[in-house]
C-alpha cells in the first residue's frame, strides 16, 4: 500500500470514529437547532460559543443553529412566537432560556411565576407537537458588583426559585434540565472568597454579561447537555518512535528529531475557547475542563521542551510532564495552524450569525410596518411580501452553513517537541 493510500485510510478511520466521544451529548449528527430566549440570547454571545465548541468536537457532523432571542422577552412571548421563529426552521432540538424579565426584578410571588410557568409549558406542548427535543435552561444570576460573601441576595433569590420551576418543567415533558445557575452563583462565590472587595467578573452589565459571563454561561450549559471534554489524546514512546496509543485521532511519521521527536497528529475535533473570555478562567477553568488536549511522551531526556505545531511556538513542557501527560488545549489555541483554523470557524459562523439576525430576523420578522402603509396596501399582501423576502434571505444561509463546514475541514499538523537550549 502507497503512503498516499495509507494516510487517506488513516483519515476515513478517524472520521468515522468522530462521533465515539459523543455519549449521551444532546446534540446529535444532522440536528438543525434553535436557541430561543430574551436579550441575553440575542447577544449571540453563548449561542454562539455553544455552536463553536460543538461544531469543533464534531466537525464531520452536519449541524445547523439558528439564534431567535428577543431583548426583553419573556417565557410568554416565547410560547406566543412559537410558531413564527421557532416552526419556521423545522428544527430536531431546541434550547430554551427564559427567567430574566420574567421575575420582574423583585421578590418572589406567584403572580408573576405562574405566567412564567405557563410560558414554559406552552412551548413544551408545542415543541411536543413538532417532536422537538428541549434541553431547558436556567437564568444566570445576576452580577451586579454587591459586596458580601455570596451573590445570592434579592433577585437572585427570585431567579432561584425560577430556576426551580424550570426542572419542573423539564421533569414533566420529559426534557432536559441544564443548570447554568449554581455553576455561574459559584463563580461569583468563589471570587468573593479571594479579596475584601469584590470586582464584578462576568463583564458586560449585571443583567447582560460580557464574554467573560457567557462563556461561563455556555460551559453550564454545555456540561449539562453531557457534552464530551475529550478533543483527542495519543501517547507516544519517543525511544522507540513508535506510538503506544491514540483517541479520535491519528499520529504518523514519529521520528527523532534534534533529542525530542516529531510526528503527524491528525485530529478528529478542534479545541476551542473565546479568546476574549480568559478573564473568567481564575473563577472557572472551563478552557481545560472543556477541552482535553491530550499528549503523553515516554522516554525524554530529562530537561524543558518547546512545543511547536506548523513550525510555529506555542508553549514549553518538561519531560516529566510529557510523561505524565499534559494537557495542549492552551497552547494550542495560543497560536498557530490550530488557532488559526478555530479563528476561521468562528469568524464563519459569526458571519452566518450576524446575517441571520440583522438580515432576516431584526431585519424583516421582527420590523414594524407604519400603519399608514396599511391604508395603501392590504394586510394580506403585505404578510405575503414579507413572507416571501423571509424566504428570499433564508435561501442565502446554505451557503454561509456551507463555509462553516469548509472551515471545519481538518488537515494534519506537524508537532516537534524540541529540547530548549
Amino acid at each position: 500500500m502507497s503512503k498516499i493510500v495509507r494516510w487517506c485510510v488513516v483519515v476515513m478511520a478517524v472520521i468515522g470514529t468522530a462521533s465515539a466521544p459523543a455519549g449521551d451529548f444532546f446534540f446529535k449528527d444532522g440536528d438543525t437547532v434553535v436557541m430561543i430566549g430574551d436579550s441575553i440570547t440575542e447577544q449571540h454571545l453563548y449561542s454562539n460559543y455553544v455552536e463553536m465548541w460543538t461544531v469543533t468536537r464534531f466537525p464531520q457532523w452536519k449541524l445547523t443553529f439558528r439564534n431567535v432571542g428577543i431583548g426583553g422577552d419573556r417565557s410568554v412571548g416565547g410560547n406566543a412566537r412559537f410558531m413564527r421563529d421557532v416552526l419556521l426552521h423545522k428544527p430536531t432540538a431546541m434550547t430554551v432560556d427564559f427567567g430574566m424579565n420574567d421575575g420582574g426584578y423583585g421578590g418572589f410571588s406567584e403572580a408573576v411565576f405562574k405566567p412564567y410557568m405557563d410560558g414554559l409549558q406552552g412551548m413544551a406542548d408545542q415543541a411536543k407537537a413538532a417532536d422537538i427535543r428541549v434541553a431547558w435552561a436556567t437564568p444566570q444570576p445576576l452580577d451586579n458588583g454587591d459586596q458580601g460573601p455570596t451573590a445570592l441576595v434579592g433577585y437572585n433569590q427570585t431567579l432561584e426559585k425560577f430556576s426551580d420551576g424550570v426542572k419542573v418543567i423539564a421533569d414533566r415533558n420529559d426534557g432536559l434540565f441544564v443548570d447554568q445557575f449554581h455553576p455561574y452563583l459559584a463563580a461569583l462565590d468563589g471570587a468573593r472568597s479571594k479579596g475584601p472587595k469584590y470586582e464584578r467578573i462576568t463583564g458586560g452589565d449585571a443583567v447582560h454579561p460580557g464574554p467573560p459571563g457567557q462563556a461561563l454561561m455556555a460551559a453550564s450549559i454545555l456540561k449539562g447537555l453531557h457534552f464530551p471534554s475529550l478533543v483527542s489524546s495519543a501517547e507516544i514512546d519517543a525511544a522507540g518512535s513508535k506510538v503506544v496509543a491514540v483517541k479520535n485521532c491519528s499520529i504518523e511519521n514519529v521520528s527523532a528529531k534534534d533529542g525530542g521527536i516529531s510526528f503527524a497528529r491528525l485530529d478528529a475535533a478542534l479545541p476551542f475557547f473565546p479568546a476574549d473570555a480568559m478573564s473568567i478562567l481564575p473563577y472557572a477553568p472551563i478552557l481545560e475542563e472543556l477541552n482535553d488536549y491530550h499528549l503523553k511522551v515516554n522516554g525524554l531526556a530529562a530537561g524543558t521542551y518547546e512545543v511547536r505545531i506548523g513550525g510555529t511556538k506555542v508553549g514549553q513542557v518538561t519531560a516529566e510532564e510529557l510523561a505524565a501527560g499534559t494537557n495542549l488545549a492552551t497552547a494550542a489555541l495560543t497560536a498557530g495552524p490550530i488557532a488559526d483554523q478555530v479563528k476561521a470557524v468562528r469568524e464563519a459562523i459569526q458571519k452566518k450569525n450576524q446575517f441571520h439576525h440583522d438580515a432576516i430576523f431584526r431585519g424583516i420578522v421582527l420590523s414594524n410596518v407604519p400603519g399608514w402603509v396599511y391604508n395603501a396596501v392590504p394586510r394580506d399582501k403585505l404578510e405575503e411580501a414579507k413572507q416571501a423576502a423571509i424566504a428570499e434571505q433564508l435561501a442565502k444561509l446554505p451557503a454561509m452553513d456551507a463555509e462553516v463546514t469548509q472551515a471545519l475541514a481538518m488537515k494534519a499538523n506537524t508537532f516537534e517537541i524540541v529540547p530548549v537550549k
